[in-house]
């Protein structure tokens, strides 16, 4: 889709579409679900956990930071990371308001 489409939805289609677009790569769930495992993590962590390059990692972070999925703080030369609660919310009420709408339909 063309940036010059994205007018044509609403902000919270565009939004959700961002961190979905942000979570469709295996490595970028295998982040999350790091994170998730240890509550927060030092960059250098990550990339012993991964089987891929550090620029390839960074890469991935960046992209998770982009859609605001993860938060960062500069420790000294190191970067600490944990997933934004906030951003996971709107993703839960998202798939809750789904949930509910289809409760009761049937094709």
């Amino acid at each position: 889709m063309g940036a010059s489409k994205t007018e044509s939805f609403s902000a919270e289609q565009n939004e959700m579409a961002i961190l979905f677009k942000a979570l469709s790569h295996p490595a970028r769930i295998a982040i999350v679900d790091y994170l998730l495992k240890v509550d927060s993590c030092i960059c250098g962590d990550i990339v012993n956990e991964l089987p891929l390059a550090q620029p390839t990692i960074s890469q991935h972070l960046k992209e998770l930071k982009n859609a605001n999925l993860i938060k960062g703080t500069i420790e000294g030369t190191s970067i600490c990371y944990c997933i934004n609660p906030d951003t996971v919310a709107k993703i839960e009420n998202h798939f809750s308001m789904i949930r509910y709408k289809l409760k009761n339909k049937c094709c």
